[in-house]
C-alpha cells in the first residue's frame, strides 16, 4: 500500500525538480558528474564532492591557472572564508578540507604578488541534513464552506533549502500543493480545493532537498471527519422561576449535536450536560443572585467529527427571598434603676443564604406580657436601644428586594440567675491563631438546653462595644470548638461560654486564653505611698502590646538599699483585678529599694521602675508634732486678752537679772551739768567770740547733714513714752507720729554756702535744747540699753525722755499683742546703740542769730 503512494509522489517530485532544472538553464549543464567545478577566465577551481554535503565530509580542492605569464615572484593560494589554506609557487595548487559545520562554505583561488591579491576563481559548498520523515499529519476545515488546512511536524532542521509538497488524492485524481510557509519546525498548507462530504481523501507529505527525500504516512479521511463547525450564537432567557433558565442558540444546519456546561463565576468546576439534540434547552435549580458562565459547543455527527469552539455567555440570576437565619447575639447594660441598654449584634448572611443584596435589617422589640411590638430598621449589623427594665422578645430579619428572611428570636431575661452556666470551661493554645475551648454541660436543666454561645474578645477592649464581640453559636451536642476568627498570637482573650435555654442565655462561665504567648517585654509601672506601719504599693497595667499574652502573676521585690543579699519577694496571684499591695514590718529610718515584675505562662518580665522607700523614725515624728502643737497653742493664747496678761506676768517674773539693772540717766551726764553752769554764757551774742579772729583757734571740723525744719513752733514733737505696768519699772517707748508724716512737716536746712550765718546759729540751738529739757518731766532712772561705758557722751535726758500719759501707755500695752514680751526682746527705735553724739544728730538752724 505504501509503495502504491510513493510512486505518484515521486512523479510529483520529478515534475518539481524538472521545472527547477529548467529554470536554471546552463548552470546544470556545467556540473561535472563526480564533483563541482567552476570555469573562470583566469583559471578553473574544482572540488571532488557535490555542492551539498553533510558535516564530516572530506573534500579535495584544486586550482589551475590558464596559460598566462605572471611574475616569477607571485604565488597561487586557496582561501576558505578569507582564511588561507595553502600557498605555492607555480600555476596550480591543491589541498584537502573537512567540513565540520552547517551552512555555506566559500572557497576561493587567488594570485598573491608581494602584498597584492588577485581573484582567479571559486566554488561554494553547502553543508546540511537530508529531510526527516514528516510526522503528525492532520487536516482540518473550519466550517462546512471552508477549505482544508493540513499541518505536519518537519523534524530536525536541514540547514539547506528543503521543499515540502502535499499530494491530495480522491481515488481518481491527484493534486499537488507546494508549501508556502517556510517555518523550520512545523509545516502548514491550505489546500485550494473544494472537498465534498461523499468522497474519501488521502494526503501524503513529501520532503526533499539536495541530500535526500522523505515521505509521510498516508492520511485518509472524509470531510465529515475534519470539519469543525463555527461556535453557535447563544442566548439565555429566564423563565418564571428565578432558578429556571432556557438556552437558545443558532448554528450551521448540519451541526445538530451539542453539549452545554455552566458554573458560577466564583467556582472552577463545570457542570456539563451532554447529548443535546435541539437548539433550546432548560436548566433548573440554579442559585439566585449569582453570576454564572454558560457555554455551548456543537458538531455535525454524534460519533465522528470535531467539536466547535465554546461559545460563552455570562449573566446573573434574579434574586430570591432570603432563606438563612441570622446569627444574633446581645449585651445588656443597666443605665439606672429603671432603664437598660440592649445592644444587638448579628452576622451577615452568606451569599447563598441572602439570595440577593440585603437592603436593610428589621429589628422588633416586644415586651413580654405587654403586647404592641415596635419595629426599627437599620442597615448596620448592630443595633442599640435604651428601654425600660423589662423582659423582651426581640426578632431580627434580613430584607432584600424579594422579601425577608425567617426571624431570629432572642428573649432577654432579667432573672437569668436561675439558669446555671456551663461547667469546667478551659482554653488550650493551639498556635497559628487558634484556641481550643471545651466545657461541660450545666448540672441542672440540661434537657432544656438547645445550644451554646462561645464569645471571645481582646481583654483590653472588654468594656467597649465597638468593635462588637466575636462569637459562634453551637448546637447542644457540641461541647468544644476551635476559635480562630480575629485571633492573634501574643494577645490575651476573654472567652465566655453561655448555655441557651430555649433562646434564653443563662449565666456566663469565663476563662482567659491565648493562641501563643511570650514573657512580657516590660515590667509594671509602680507607685509607693509610705504609711504608718509600712508602704502601699500600687501599679498600672502593662501596655497591651507589651504584655505578650495573659498576665498570671505579679512579683514585688524588696531589699535594703545597702544590702547585697537576696530581696524579699511578695507574690500576687490575683493578676486580673488586684492593683495594690500593702507591705508591713519595715524598719523606720531604713532605706529600701522596691521593684516589680509580671509573669505569663511563658516567663517573667524584666524589672519595671525602681522606687526608693524610707519610713520616718518615731523621734522625728514626735518633734514635728510637738513643734506644731507649740505654735498652735501660742497663736491661740496670744489671741485672748486675759491669757496675754497672765503670760506677760510670767515672762516678767522669769526675766534674767540683767534686765532690771539700772541704766545711767543722760541728764546726770557731765555735759548736762556743765551746760547748766554756763547757761548764761551761752546766751551772749555770738559775735563776741565768733567775730574775734585774733584769738580764734581752728575748731575741730564737724560734719553736719542737711535736715528738715518743722513748720510748727514746737521742735521735737515726737515723744518717747515711758511707762510702768502694774507698778513695775519696765518701759516701752514708741513714736507718736509716723515717718511718713515727718517727711511732710519738715523742710530743708540752709546749706553751708550761707557762710557765717549758719555757724552763728549753733549756740542758740543748744540753748533751746536746754530750755526744752527743763520743761520736760524727770526721765526714768534707766533706759533699755544696759551699756554704761557711753554715758559720758549722752545728750540731755529730756531729749530722750519726753513726758507721756500713763493711761494711754497702759491702754497701748493691752492692745498690742507684741507688748507682752520684755522690752529687751524688741529692737530699739533708734539704731545708734546707747549713745547719741553729733555724728548722728540733725541740727535745726532756723533759730540761730548772726
Amino acid at each position: 500500500m505504501l509503495f502504491a503512494w510513493i510512486v505518484p509522489a515521486a512523479v510529483c517530485l520529478l515534475m518539481h525538480f524538472t521545472a527547477e532544472a529548467c529554470s536554471k538553464g546552463n548552470v546544470a549543464a556545467n556540473k561535472l558528474p563526480h564533483g563541482v567545478a567552476e570555469i573562470c577566465d583566469k583559471g578553473n577551481m574544482t572540488a571532488n564532492s557535490a555542492s551539498h554535503v553533510q558535516p564530516g565530509t572530506n573534500i579535495t580542492l584544486s586550482c589551475q591557472l590558464k596559460q598566462l605569464k605572471y611574475n616569477e615572484q607571485c604565488k597561487i593560494a586557496i582561501f576558505f572564508n578569507s582564511s588561507e589554506l595553502i600557498i605555492n609557487y607555480g600555476t596550480s595548487v591543491s589541498t584537502k578540507f573537512q567540513v565540520l559545520t552547517y551552512g555555506k562554505h566559500m572557497f576561493t583561488c587567488k594570485i598573491v604578488c608581494e602584498y597584492k591579491k588577485k581573484l582567479i576563481c571559486g566554488v561554494d559548498i553547502m553543508s546540511g541534513n537530508p529531510p526527516d520523515q514528516p510526522r503528525n499529519v492532520s487536516c482540518i476545515q473550519y466550517g462546512t464552506d471552508g477549505s482544508p488546512t493540513c499541518t505536519w511536524d518537519k523534524g530536525r532542521l536541514t540547514y539547506i533549502n528543503t521543499t515540502y509538497v502535499i499530494q491530495l488524492s480522491d481515488g481518481t485524481d491527484i493534486f499537488c500543493f507546494l508549501e508556502e510557509n517556510l517555518s523550520n519546525k512545523f509545516g502548514s498548507l491550505v489546500l485550494s480545493k473544494k472537498l465534498n462530504f461523499d468522497s474519501t481523501y488521502t494526503v501524503v507529505v513529501a520532503a526533499s532537498n539536495e541530500l535526500g527525500s522523505a515521505f509521510s504516512q498516508p492520511l485518509m479521511f472524509m470531510l465529515i471527519d475534519i470539519v469543525k463547525p463555527h461556535p453557535p450564537r447563544l442566548l439565555v432567557e429566564f423563565e418564571n422561576s428565578v432558578t429556571n433558565f432556557s438556552f437558545v442558540w443558532h448554528d450551521e444546519v448540519r451541526a445538530q449535536h451539542c453539549r452545554i456546561r455552566y458554573r458560577p463565576l466564583t467556582g472552577y468546576a463545570w457542570n456539563t450536560v451532554e447529548n443535546v439534540n435541539s437548539e433550546n434547552f432548560s436548566l433548573y435549580g440554579l442559585e439566585p443572585h449569582t453570576e454564572y458562565e454558560f457555554q455551548v459547543s456543537c458538531k455535525i455527527h454524534p460519533e465522528r467529527g470535531l467539536w466547535s469552539n465554546w461559545s460563552t455567555f455570562q449573566t446573573q440570576t434574579p434574586e430570591a427571598v432570603p432563606t438563612g437565619l441570622l446569627d444574633v447575639w446581645y449585651k445588656m447594660q443597666d443605665v439606672d434603676s429603671q432603664t437598660q441598654n440592649i445592644s444587638l449584634f448579628w452576622k451577615a448572611l452568606s451569599k447563598s443564604e441572602a439570595k440577593g443584596r440585603i437592603l436593610q435589617y428589621t429589628v422588633t422589640f416586644e415586651a413580654l406580657n405587654r403586647g404592641g411590638p415596635k419595629a426599627e430598621v437599620t442597615t448596620q449589623t448592630s443595633y442599640t436601644r435604651t428601654t425600660a427594665k423589662l423582659d423582651y422578645r426581640i426578632t431580627v430579619t434580613a430584607d432584600n428586594s424579594r422579601g425577608s428572611s425567617p426571624p431570629a428570636v432572642i428573649i432577654t431575661d432579667l432573672g437569668i440567675g436561675d439558669l446555671p452556666p456551663p461547667q469546667k470551661v478551659s482554653a488550650l493554645p493551639m498556635g497559628n491563631g487558634s484556641i481550643f475551648v471545651s466545657w461541660k454541660p450545666p448540672k441542672k436543666f440540661t434537657a432544656s438546653i438547645n445550644g451554646y454561645i462561645v464569645e471571645w474578645m481582646d481583654t483590653h477592649r472588654k468594656k467597649s462595644l465597638a468593635p462588637p464581640p466575636t462569637w459562634v453559636k453551637l448546637v447542644a451536642s457540641n461541647l468544644s470548638t476551635v476559635i480562630s476568627e480575629h485571633i492573634k498570637d501574643n494577645v490575651c482573650y476573654d472567652i465566655s461560654v453561655f448555655a441557651l435555654y430555649q433562646d434564653r442565655a443563662g449565666r456566663v462561665a469565663s476563662v482567659r486564653g491565648y493562641s501563643r504567648e511570650k514573657a512580657p517585654s516590660a515590667g509594671p509601672q509602680i507607685y509607693t505611698t509610705p504609711q504608718t506601719n509600712g508602704v502601699l504599693v500600687s501599679w498600672e497595667d502593662i501596655p497591651s502590646h507589651q504584655q505578650m499574652g495573659c498576665i498570671t502573676a505579679y512579683n514585688i521585690y524588696l531589699r535594703k538599699k545597702d544590702s547585697e543579699g537576696a530581696p524579699a519577694v511578695y507574690a500576687i496571684s490575683n493578676a486580673t483585678s488586684q492593683r495594690e499591695f500593702y507591705i508591713t514590718n519595715l524598719q523606720r529610718g531604713e532605706n529600701y529599694i522596691l521593684w516589680m515584675t509580671a509573669s505569663t505562662a511563658a516567663g517573667e518580665s524584666p524589672w519595671g521602675n525602681r522606687e526608693l522607700v524610707c519610713l520616718e523614725s518615731a523621734v522625728d515624728w514626735l518633734i514635728v508634732v510637738l513643734t506644731c502643737s507649740f505654735f498652735v497653742f501660742s497663736v491661740c493664747v496670744c489671741s485672748m486678752r486675759p491669757a496675754r496678761k497672765v503670760l506677760y506676768s510670767l515672762l516678767s517674773a522669769t526675766m534674767p537679772q540683767w534686765h532690771d539693772k539700772a541704766i545711767p540717766d543722760p541728764a546726770n551726764a557731765t555735759w548736762a551739768r556743765s551746760y547748766a553752769a554756763v547757761k548764761g554764757e551761752l546766751s551772749v551774742p555770738s559775735s563776741l567770740f565768733l567775730r574775734d579772729t585774733s584769738s580764734f583757734e581752728e575748731p575741730e571740723t564737724i560734719e553736719v547733714e542737711e535736715g528738715f525744719t518743722k513748720t510748727d513752733s514746737q521742735i521735737f514733737h515726737e515723744k518717747l513714752i515711758f511707762g510702768k505696768v502694774h507698778g513695775r519699772e519696765n518701759h516701752d517707748w514708741q513714736s507718736e507720729s509716723s515717718f511718713g508724716k515727718q517727711e511732710s512737716e519738715y523742710k530743708a536746712l540752709p546749706s553751708t554756702t550761707d557762710g557765717d550765718s549758719y555757724e552763728h546759729q549753733l549756740p542758740y540751738l543748744y540753748r533751746r535744747m536746754a530750755e526744752v529739757t527743763e520743761q520736760m518731766q524727770p526721765a526714768p532712772e534707766y533706759l533699755a540699753n544696759p551699756i554704761s561705758d557711753r554715758a559720758a557722751g549722752y545728750l540731755p535726758a529730756g531729749i530722750l525722755a519726753p513726758a507721756t500719759d500713763t493711761a494711754a501707755e497702759q491702754q497701748e500695752l493691752e492692745c498690742s499683742p507684741i507688748s507682752v514680751f520684755p522690752t529687751t526682746f524688741l529692737p530699739p527705735v533708734f539704731s545708734y546703740g546707747g549713745k547719741l553724739n553729733l555724728d548722728t544728730v540733725r541740727l535745726n538752724g532756723s533759730s540761730f542769730t548772726r
